[in-house]
């Protein structure tokens, strides 16, 4: 795939998982053998990527994602995005606060014959707790 079609995938999947809560698109946008890495434990598969997600939902129903930056080389696309929502359940161990966030974030994904099949990095944890303990 062309860079250009990767970021397209990219935006897709800004699009479909987070700012429509379509979850059912993960199965077309994430290759059956994906892995998430996140700062802390063990990597993710993609069922695992899916609770999380609809984890994140539940805690900020309302979770937009506005992508500031997409930098494209061979098979690697880099996100710049920020992070908005309203916190309504429990998140990271806090309690609902009813405060909106706007967090940066900035992963990075490898895809392969049109699928994201690895994928690092995420929000700026540290500004994310700040904002909803306030």
């Amino acid at each position: 795939m062309s860079t250009a079609e990767n970021k397209s995938l990219i935006r897709r999947y800004v699009e479909e998982i987070y700012n429509k809560a379509n979850l059912n698109a993960l199965d077309e946008l994430l290759a059956p053998n994906y892995t998430r890495y996140l700062a802390t434990g063990a990597p993710l598969n993609r069922d695992q990527q899916r609770q999380r997600l609809a984890g994140m939902r539940a805690a900020f129903p309302d979770i937009h994602l506005e992508v500031v930056r997409l930098i494209a080389e061979n098979d690697f696309v880099t996100m710049q995005v920020i992070v908005r929502g309203t916190q309504r359940g429990a998140f990271m161990g806090v309690e609902p606060t009813g405060r909106e966030i706007a967090v940066p974030a900035i992963d990075i994904v490898r895809i392969e014959n049109g699928k994201m099949v690895e994928h690092w990095g995420g929000m700026d944890s540290s500004v994310l707790i700040q904002q909803l303990k306030g």
